[in-house]
């Protein structure tokens, strides 16, 4: 840690005016007053008077009756750092240049990287005369070149600390460049200690000079050091201080600082960030690459962070965006289970910004070349149901029948199961009792005579189920009768496990055993539902034997019983203590192989 007790050893004030320092302590440099010797006047082309010692030159210290000595190996250099012999074509150039044409020279050197012929440049021109007879006083300006080049061979950050301390014996004030260069220093050993405690130097000392205050370059160097080694707290205020000073935050150490939050669970902090920046022009176009956009979705659905995850969709816009304006174009995609996520994360937490955003992104990705898919819909139906937003459930619902009307029977009687896969939706609309069953019927009934009219079987068994939810077998039996004579609708094989469902929940179970030898009379096939419906009703009345043959009409049919069913049958057996029905139980389940375990 040799640059942090240069950095509190060496670093002095700014504003601190020092008087000319002797470079060297050899008696033959010495300026105290000697005694004139008995030597023949100075000829006309000898060496003119030297400097005027208020000049405050600390070339005024070297021997002013050659003031171009040679260098040697035995003098000692101005700047410790240890160059090796300057050419002489170096040397004369030095004699030639004033202090614009030496910028200039050092503009085109650094195109083509000529760092060590730019020390030696710079050493000999500062103890060369200008057209004056004056020592060569470079300005700040100047002396970050040197710096520069000082860095871009190699010096260390404590070496780079003992120029800057010598900028003071040229009556020049370390400017924000100055100390980003050393910074980069810093940067580069992983010195962040040292680094916190010279930006915070900076910060002190930019209250009295302002050109020494941090620039973005200074927090992005400090960020980035910090985000690197974990230290996260610091990190973030210096960020802070990045976003309060106005300064644009870098692309990389946005994307560290993204990366960091998001694997310390710091979730909330991050959005407290994004929000910031995006209200400030110079970092509202800040986007993490797309990788990092899919990793802040996945930890974002997975904590139940809306607001995060809202983000992380809005980000990977912007790259799809980018890529379709490339030329040639980059059609980016987000991954439909990614959205169906989103969309669930939407309903679960409310947040209606983030599911219109998903929909968006979505309809965006598939660029008009395929419907989404039934898990993206209902997704969708489940988030506006949470809301109670049975408008738009329902004509998402609409949405979804147009565009999966040709699709095959059994598939179609799975994706509008109103016990499965519609269920959030029949939830929603028995929510308030019925009240909103009754609005809701009276709206699909509006419908039914609107031009284009919007008629859907799906839309009315999730009321008939709605009603059965609340125990309302009348408005369940008036919903189903409703549906041949006001809509003109057959009822599907869902609207008769529905009013099953409505006469078992109540006991009823004559009229259930009705309505299922009448769907079977009318050629409609009754599906697994229909028998495990049946069975329920049977068992609420305690007749065993009938839910047993029921069980084996289930098998005959093509359908095997499920464990739930048998372990229903089963505890009524026990209750019963009817044993023979127990073993018969038993059979069934060792012929599908399901084990019961214990009740």
């Amino acid at each position: 840690m040799a640059s942090m007790s240069l950095l509190t050893r060496k670093l002095r004030p700014l504003s601190k005016t020092l008087n000319p320092k002797s470079i060297t302590t050899y008696s033959f440099l010495s300026q105290q007053p000697q005694l004139a010797s008995d030597q023949p006047p100075p000829s006309p082309t000898t060496t003119p008077l030297p400097p005027n010692p208020a000049t405050g030159s600390p070339l005024y210290n070297q021997n002013w009756r050659n003031p171009n000595p040679n260098l040697s190996s035995t003098s000692p250099s101005l700047v410790p750092l240890g160059f090796s012999q300057p050419t002489s074509e170096i040397e004369a150039l030095s004699r030639t240049l004033d202090g614009d044409a030496i910028m200039n020279v050092f503009a085109d050197w650094m195109t083509s990287q000529r760092w060590g012929e730019m020390k030696q440049l710079f050493e000999f021109w500062i103890r060369s005369l200008d057209k004056e007879g004056k020592p060569n006083k470079p300005d700040v300006s100047l002396y970050n070149h040197y710096l520069r080049a000082n860095l871009m061979m190699g010096a260390s950050a404590a070496e780079l600390l003992d120029l800057v301390a010598q900028m003071e014996d040229y009556r020049i004030e370390a400017n924000t460049a100055s100390f980003n260069l050393v910074l980069k220093a810093l940067y580069e050993a992983r010195e962040s200690e040292a680094a916190v405690k010279l930006i915070d130097r900076m910060i002190l000392t930019g209250k009295e000079s302002k050109g020494a205050l941090p620039d973005d370059e200074s927090y992005h160097l400090v960020v980035r050091l910090l985000l690197s080694q974990r230290q996260i707290d610091d990190a973030l205020k210096y960020i802070d201080l990045t976003l309060k000073s106005g300064y644009m935050l870098s692309v990389q150490a946005f994307t560290d600082c993204v990366r960091s939050c998001v694997d310390t669970g710091r979730l909330d902090t991050l959005v407290s960030i994004i929000e910031r920046c995006k209200k400030m022009d110079q970092n509202k176009a800040l986007c993490p690459p797309w990788n990092l956009c899919n990793y802040i979705m996945d930890v974002a659905i997975n904590t139940d962070n809306s607001e995060l995850a809202y983000y992380g969709l809005e980000f990977m816009a912007k790259w799809i965006a980018r890529g379709e304006i490339a030329r040639p174009p980059v059609l980016l995609s987000v991954d439909e289970g990614l959205v169906v996520n989103a969309l669930t994360t939407a309903g679960r937490n409310y947040n209606s910004k983030l599911l219109d955003g998903t929909w968006a992104i979505l309809k965006r990705s598939l660029r008009q070349k395929k419907v989404p898919s039934p898990e993206s819909y209902l997704a969708k139906i489940f988030a506006y149901s949470s809301f109670g937003n049975l408008q738009k459930a329902f004509s998402t619902l609409h949405e979804f029948e147009i565009s999966y009307k040709d699709s095959p029977k059994a598939t179609e009687e799975e994706m509008f199961s109103p016990f499965t896969s519609l269920y959030p939706l029949v939830v929603a609309c028995s929510k308030n009792g019925f009240a909103s069953l009754d609005n809701v019927y009276y709206q699909l009934e509006n419908l039914s005579r609107a031009d284009p009219p919007y008629k859907s079987v799906a839309a009315l068994n999730c009321v008939i189920l709605g009603c059965a939810n609340i125990w309302d077998v009348d408005r369940a039996y008036q919903t189903f009768s409703a549906m041949e004579s006001a809509f003109g609708l057959t009822p599907d094989i869902h609207s008769y496990n529905a009013l099953l469902c409505a006469f078992g929940k109540l006991q009823k179970r004559d009229e259930a055993v009705k309505v299922f030898e009448h769907l079977v009379s009318l050629g409609v096939k009754p599906n697994a539902k229909s028998y495990a419906l049946l069975i329920d009703a049977h068992l609420i009345k305690r007749d065993l034997q009938a839910a047993l043959s029921t069980i084996n009409d289930m098998v005959v049919a093509g359908f095997e019983p499920t464990k739930e069913i048998l372990k229903k049958v089963r505890r009524r057996c026990v209750r019963e203590m009817d044993y023979e029905s127990d073993d018969k139980v038993d059979s069934f389940a060792k012929e599908f192989k399901i084990r019961m375990g214990i009740l």
